[in-house]
């Protein structure tokens, strides 16, 4: 894969204060920004060209990120305006940077230690999720994984999507549909989050699974933020 999209445009309200003049995708933890432990990652697994959406802040990340150059990246930005789209609005808006191959999806607020070459770079259906062990704070998960690493939204055990996975442009195709008449749906750019996508995708059986058991923290809050840096530190 030679696409990545790092979702980077939220408004980082349970962070406060710490968002209030940083995004959270450019706190620091173990030295350097999160954003940053992704585009190592991304160029590591044979990615060149990221696009990071923004919102909250955005003029820092070029002043901060640059072209990408000294990741071996081309970093792309695309500006949402001052109010997020959310993540399925985000992914369309960024579509026409993104090429017609399948791309790498990173939400800039996580931190985790999976390997990203183990990722598919051919997702056998419209989408392949990276799933992690429930956090304390989201203990009933997201989706099931069955043992042909299909997903599927009833049963149990429940895992929690990590953020992180791999997309064809196709998962968008019949978006409206999927998003029926939720607010945003209908202004220009379109705001939608990503989830009734995937619920219907994977009522399909068109999206894929595997289970990474290593380190993975939603960085949401200071407190979690605190926690990761004790745990990379240590």
């Amino acid at each position: 894969m030679k696409h990545a999209l790092i979702f980077a445009a939220g408004l980082g309200e349970r962070m406060r204060p710490l968002t209030d003049h940083t995004p959270k995708p450019l706190l620091k933890v173990a030295g350097k920004p999160l954003i940053v432990w992704h585009l190592e990652k991304l160029a590591a697994a044979g990615v060149h060209y990221v696009v990071i959406n923004t919102s909250h802040l955005a003029e820092q990340f070029p002043d901060t990120l640059g072209d990408g150059s000294r990741w071996g990246l081309r970093i792309r930005y695309a500006f949402e305006g001052p109010t997020p789209l959310e993540t399925g609005g985000g992914m369309l808006n960024a579509l026409p940077l993104l090429g017609s191959e399948p791309f790498f999806v990173v939400s800039g607020d996580v931190w985790c230690d999976a390997d990203f070459t183990l990722l598919p770079a051919e997702p056998r259906g419209l989408a392949h999720l990276l799933m992690t062990d429930n956090p304390v704070h989201h203990p009933h998960g997201d989706f099931r994984l069955d043992a042909q690493s299909r997903l599927h939204d009833d049963g149990e055990p429940r895992l929690t999507y990590s953020g992180i996975g791999v997309f064809r442009r196709e998962f968008l195709d019949g978006w409206p549909e999927a998003v029926g008449d939720a607010a945003g749906a209908d202004v220009k750019p379109p705001c939608f989050k990503l989830r009734p996508l995937l619920e219907v995708a994977i009522e399909r059986g068109k999206v894929d699974g595997s289970h990474h058991s290593g380190t993975w923290t939603d960085v949401g809050t200071p407190e979690r933020l605190a926690q990761l840096e004790t745990t990379l530190s240590g």
